[in-house]
């Protein structure tokens, strides 16, 4: 390709690219779950201080912008929401190699005795998942 026309078709390919033309199909997740009072502090503690290894999985399993957020409830309960965007293509596949790690699961060994989940989860949630109903694009 002689170099002009490498230069077009570069910048056709910039302008597609930042105009969404390859941008992967974005899954948001809202997700709830109470928190010991006496945990409190070590389950702050962990998140202040995460195993590069569990960063890494979860972005490994296709898992980007997560963040959690406590808050305390009027009637003393603490709880935490969660929330990431996938961007994979099988979140099941995902979630199951993300859970078949060791690491994780040493990780969830410190973190699941912080939690407590709630009475009206689903069948095999340990976070409660929650409903989209707003998204400003």
């Amino acid at each position: 390709m002689n170099p002009m026309k490498k230069i077009l078709f570069m910048t056709l390919l910039c302008g597609f690219i930042l105009m969404g033309g390859c941008a992967k199909k974005v899954q948001r997740y809202g997700s709830v779950i109470g928190v010991k009072e006496e945990m409190l502090e070590k389950y702050k503690d962990l998140h202040a201080n995460p195993w590069p290894e569990i960063n890494a999985k979860i972005k490994e399993c296709n898992i980007q912008n997560y963040s959690i957020y406590l808050t305390e409830f009027p009637d003393g309960k603490h709880y935490l929401f969660g929330y990431f965007e996938y961007i994979g293509d099988d979140f099941e596949a995902d979630m199951a190699k993300m859970a078949a790690d060791p690491m994780t699961q040493k990780w969830w060994k410190e973190t699941d005795p912080c939690q407590v989940p709630l009475d009206n989860r689903k069948e095999g949630e340990m976070w409660k998942t929650m409903k989209e109903v707003y998204h400003l694009d």
